[in-house]
C-alpha cells in the first residue's frame, strides 16, 4: 500500500515537472536565449576545426617574412662587396696581419696596445717596400678600414645563421627551402675563409719578386666573385617568395629571351670577375685613354709573356685590354636584350627590370 503510494507522487510529480518545461518554453524570451546560445556555440566549433589549418607553418605570411629576411641579407652582402672596394682604394686591406673570430673584435684601445699592432705591421713586406715612413696615426686610419670591413662581414654571418636557427625551429622552411638555406649559410662561411686566404697572400715575402706588395689576382677574383654568387642566390630566392611567378604562355620567342637573358648574366658576371682581375695587378695604370691604349688600338705588349695564356691573367697590359673587350661585350648585350624585349607582351615587373638593367648598364659606362 505504501509502495503503491510513493509510485503514484512520483509520477504525479514528473507529469507536472514535464507540463511545466513545456510551458516555460513556449515563452519568448527563454527561445531567444537557446537560439543564441546555439549559435554561439555553433561559432565557436567552427572557429576551433579552423584554427589549426591556419596555424599550419610554412604558409603566406611566413614565407613573407622569409623572403623579406633574404632581401635584407642580400642588402648586407652589397655593403660588404661596397666596403671591400673602399679598402682596396684606401689600400688598407693588408693592415690587419693576422685573423681570429671573437679577439679582432674589439680594437687595440690604449696606446700600448696601438703600438704593438703597428710593431707587428711593420714586420710586412708592405710597410717595408712601400710604407716605412708611415706613422701610427695613418696606421689607425688604414686599421679602422679593415677593421669595419671584417665586422661587417661577421654581421653578415649573423645575419644569416641565427634567423636561420630561429625560422627552421619555428618550422618556416619547406624541405627545399631547407637545402637553399644551409647553402647561403655554407657560403657565408666559405666567403670568410676565402677573404683570408686571399689576405694571407700579400703578407708572404717574396724575395724573387721586385713588385709592390698586393694580394693575389685570382685570389681577390674568387672572393669577389663568390660574394656575387651569394649576393644574387639571396636576392633571387627572397623574390621568389614575395611576388608569385606570372603565368605566362611558353613561345619560342620566350624561352629565347630567357636563354638571351641568362646569356647576358654570365657575361656580366664574367666582366666583373675580369675587374677584380684588373684591380688586383692595378692594370688600370697602365692605359688610361680610351677607347685607344695609348696610340694603338691593340698594343704591343699584349702577348709578352710565356706562355701565351699567362698574359689574360698576369699581364697587365692583356688583363686591361680583356676588361675592355668584355665591357664593350656586356653593353651589347644588355642594349640587344632590352630591344629584344620591346617587341614581346610581358609581364610589367618584367619590363621593369630589364629597363633597370639597361639603364644601371649606362650608367657604369
Amino acid at each position: 500500500m505504501l509502495l503503491s503510494s510513493v509510485r503514484t507522487t512520483i509520477f504525479c510529480g514528473c507529469r507536472s515537472a514535464g507540463k511545466g518545461f513545456q510551458h516555460s518554453s513556449r515563452s519568448p524570451q527563454l527561445r531567444q536565449w537557446l537560439v543564441k546560445r546555439g549559435q554561439s556555440t555553433i561559432t565557436a566549433e567552427a572557429g576551433a576545426s579552423s584554427t589549426p589549418a591556419a596555424a599550419t607553418v610554412p604558409n603566406v605570411a611566413t614565407n613573407r617574412i622569409v623572403g623579406r629576411w633574404l632581401l635584407g641579407c642580400s642588402g648586407l652582402v652589397v655593403g660588404a662587396v661596397v666596403l671591400g672596394g673602399v679598402t682596396r682604394l684606401t689600400e688598407s686591406g693588408l693592415s690587419m696581419v693576422d685573423w681570429h673570430l671573437v679577439r679582432e673584435m674589439k680594437p687595440p684601445q690604449s696606446q700600448a696596445e696601438w703600438e704593438a699592432e703597428f710593431s707587428k705591421y711593420q714586420q710586412f713586406p708592405e710597410f717595408k717596400i712601400m710604407n716605412h715612413n708611415m706613422t701610427l696615426p695613418e696606421f689607425k686610419f688604414i686599421f679602422y678600414m679593415e677593421w669595419g670591413h671584417r665586422m661587417w662581414g661577421r654581421l653578415v654571418g649573423l645575419a644569416y645563421i641565427l634567423p636561420t636557427i630561429y625560422f627552421w625551429r619555428k618550422g618556416y622552411f619547406t624541405r627545399s627551402m631547407k637545402g637553399k638555406v644551409l647553402g647561403l649559410c655554407g657560403f657565408v662561411f666559405f666567403q670568410g675563409l676565402l677573404g683570408w686566404y686571399m689576405v694571407k697572400s700579400g703578407l708572404e715575402e717574396k724575395p724573387e719578386s721586385h713588385d709592390i706588395p698586393r694580394v693575389s689576382q685570382y685570389r681577390l677574383s674568387a672572393h669577389l666573385g663568390s660574394a656575387l654568387l651569394l649576393y644574387c642566390a639571396s636576392l633571387w630566392t627572397g623574390l621568389t617568395l614575395l611576388l608569385p611567378a606570372h603565368k605566362v604562355a611558353e613561345t619560342k620567342r620566350l624561352m629565347q629571351l630567357r636563354r638571351f637573358a641568362k646569356g647576358t648574366g654570365g657575361l656580366v658576371f664574367l666582366t666583373a670577375l675580369s675587374g677584380a682581375f684588373v684591380a688586383g695587378l692595378d692594370a688600370g695604370l697602365v692605359y688610361n685613354s680610351f677607347p685607344k691604349m695609348g696610340e694603338r688600338w691593340i698594343p704591343d705588349d699584349l702577348l709578352a709573356f710565356s706562355p701565351a695564356l699567362k698574359n689574360f691573367f698576369e699581364n697587365p697590359t692583356t688583363v686591361q685590354f680583356d676588361h675592355r673587350i668584355l665591357a664593350i661585350s656586356s653593353l651589347t648585350a644588355i642594349t640587344g636584350l632590352y630591344l629584344f624585349s620591346r617587341r614581346m607582351v610581358l609581364p610589367r615587373r618584367a619590363k621593369i627590370a630589364i629597363s633597370l638593367l639597361a639603364a644601371m648598364a649606362y650608367g657604369q659606362v
